[in-house]
């Protein structure tokens, strides 16, 4: 669970450095890979 919040968080930083510089194309990469460990983690709770 630990590692699945680590990760989100780089994740969310990530979005937001490219929405900063404008890097679209990165920055929804990002917000799915967000989306992918958001969805883990409530996995593992649910369990």
């Amino acid at each position: 669970m630990k590692n699945f919040t680590k990760q989100y968080e780089i994740a969310k930083q990530n979005a937001n450095e490219f929405m900063r510089k404008g890097q679209i194309t990165q920055y929804f990469e990002a917000l799915l890979e967000m989306n992918k460990y958001k969805r883990l983690m409530v996995a593992v709770v649910a369990n």
